[in-house]
């Protein structure tokens, strides 16, 4: 319920009221008598009766108001979105496409070309941006839920999220360009669960490298001990091996058959060579010294890491009798190998292209019992000294 209030400063008139969540309170020149009052109190009923009837137009009673310029925008703006004036999802997560590729790898926008195409595009294409609803996207989340991939497997929670990523970006754009409030806002990501790490052992290593086929004992000698991931090792060139300094220089990678910069700045390192290392390459130098490519085929062009995976690496395993295992799990290896042996954390984390260790003790710490005296034993000593100082008499004689 409004008033009308007089200004102490002033003794001037003013209305005090609500419209649209908002208080309101507009001076007037009057000076406060029994007279004016009245007549502000017919006006204030009016405007009232207008707020509630939904007719009400700040600008025609306050032209001169601040606030009015600002509810007649807002007001052009509910109209723009009741007239259905925002693009279609379609048109503009394609404008939204052309303005962010300049930011992006030419991996990644295949990646959220494929993502539009076969995903969004299908579910959200004929819809205005602006009017997508929380349980439009809630309900196409759910239905991902139900795809199934070649495997005949359904679509994992992080594949999910990975489709919804982009729709996220979309919306948010759409809402500040727009002005309306995005409806992907406070839906979080799905759970993913925690990384598949199932590293080597030492002793299937030397039984790994000691059976593999002669002209890949130096490429996977190379992929165990220096956790290069696949791209960066099917991309390696020459020219970013330094024998002098004893370095490896990961500065691109292969990503679907094509040379790219790294994944992040600490992807873009250097990775020491150990002995076994140094050697390795210096024995495939006499091989491919003359290549681009450090391992490739007869053509000199990158090796094709699929063919190699299932033409070289699984059978390999099954005739080892070795459970089956992704060859990224070679770079695991590193990690666990380096950890295992003391290595400072801090070094192995650049080794491996990670900015901090946080996901060195995270990932990796299970696999490697004394890796920060938390396994207990240190405790079990402690306890095992101490008791017995203050138990066995003997001991306690000698003291």
């Amino acid at each position: 319920m409004g008033s009308v209030r007089v200004r102490a400063s002033t003794q001037k008139l003013f209305f005090d009221f609500k419209y649209r969540g908002t208080r309101c309170r507009e001076q007037t020149a009057l000076d406060d008598t029994p007279a004016n009052r009245k007549k502000l109190q017919s006006v204030l009923k009016r405007i009232e009766a207008e707020i509630t009837l939904g007719t009400f137009e700040y600008h025609r009673y306050f032209p001169d108001s601040s606030r009015a310029q600002e509810f007649t925008r807002q007001a052009e703006l509910q109209r723009a979105r009741e007239a259905h004036d925002t693009p279609l999802f379609s048109e503009f997560s394609q404008t939204w496409l052309d303005e962010m590729r300049i930011q992006w790898r030419r991996s990644y926008i295949a990646t959220i070309e494929g993502t539009l195409e076969n995903y969004l595009i299908p579910e959200f294409g004929e819809k205005e941006v602006g009017h997508i609803t929380r349980q439009e996207i809630l309900s196409f989340r759910a239905s991902l839920a139900k795809v199934q991939t070649r495997s005949k497997k359904p679509l994992s929670a992080s594949r999910i999220n990975r489709i919804m990523t982009p729709l996220r970006m979309i919306l948010g754009e759409a809402a500040n360009r727009f002005e309306f409030t995005s409806p992907y806002q406070g839906i979080k990501s799905l759970r993913v669960p925690k990384s598949d790490v199932e590293p080597f052992s030492l002793e299937e290593v030397r039984l790994i490298l000691g059976t593999v086929r002669k002209d890949f004992k130096n490429y996977y000698t190379v992929r165990f001990f220096t956790g290069l991931r696949t791209g960066e090792i099917d991309g390696l060139q020459w020219d970013c091996v330094d024998f002098q300094r004893r370095q490896i220089l990961v500065r691109q990678a292969i990503v679907e058959g094509k040379i790219e910069q790294t994944k992040t700045d600490g992807s873009y390192r250097h990775v020491e060579m150990s002995q076994l290392v140094f050697d390795a390459l210096k024995d495939q130098q006499k091989a491919t010294g003359t290549s681009t490519f450090v391992f490739c085929n007869r053509e000199g062009n990158p090796l094709n890491h699929n063919n190699v995976t299932q033409r070289i690496w699984y059978p390999l395993l099954r005739h080892l009798g070795l459970r089956k295992r992704r060859p990224y799990q070679t770079r695991h290896t590193a990690a666990t190998l380096w950890l295992a042996a003391g290595e400072n954390p801090e070094w192995i984390a650049r080794q491996m292209g990670h900015t901090t260790t946080e996901m060195l003790f995270r990932v990796y710490s299970r696999y490697v019992p004394n890796l920060t005296r938390r396994d207990g034993s240190a405790f079990e000593r402690l306890l095992i000294n101490e008791f017995n100082a203050k138990t066995d008499p003997k001991k306690e004689g000698d003291s």
